[in-house]
């Protein structure tokens, strides 16, 4: 273990000195997200670093911070999520799957709201296999009449 990532994970235990609320698995196309609760002041730290500087889409912050708003938890509790593997938008889409996850484990009443919004169902869709003498996954090699 590198003196960095020693120093990062001493980051993380200084900022949240509190009980996990919950612990959640988000996931989407290959991104998995694992996400844990806190009661706390509305800090989202993502792979040790804050919101702010891990996410640098606007539009899909806001996407991503809906299960909060519709909660209303948005400034009464940390995050630390721990994400890994996929692209940046299957990744955010994670996240908020994460999170909607443990807000729905904490408050049986917004579990019936998450799951109106959708935020519960796992997006089953992933990236099709390449089949054999097929230049993707459909697309097939140009015909030759000659």
């Amino acid at each position: 273990m590198s003196d960095n990532s020693k120093k990062r994970a001493i980051n993380i235990d200084n900022v949240i000195n509190a009980e996990i609320l919950a612990y959640a698995i988000g996931r989407r196309k290959r991104a998995v997200a694992r996400v844990r609760m806190y009661p706390g002041i509305g800090k989202i730290i993502i792979n040790g670093k804050p919101l702010e500087k891990y996410v640098y889409f606007e539009s899909k912050v806001r996407e991503f911070l809906k299960p909060l708003e519709i909660a209303g938890v948005k400034e009464n509790h940390d995050f630390t999520v721990k994400v890994s593997g996929g692209g940046a938008s299957g990744q955010l889409d994670a996240i908020k799957h994460g999170i909607a996850r443990c807000i729905a484990k904490i408050n049986d009443d917004m579990k019936k709201t998450m799951r109106q919004h959708g935020f519960l169902t796992r997006d089953p869709r992933e990236k099709e296999r390449k089949k054999v003498y097929r230049v993707g996954a459909r697309k097939s090699p140009q015909y030759s009449k000659r």
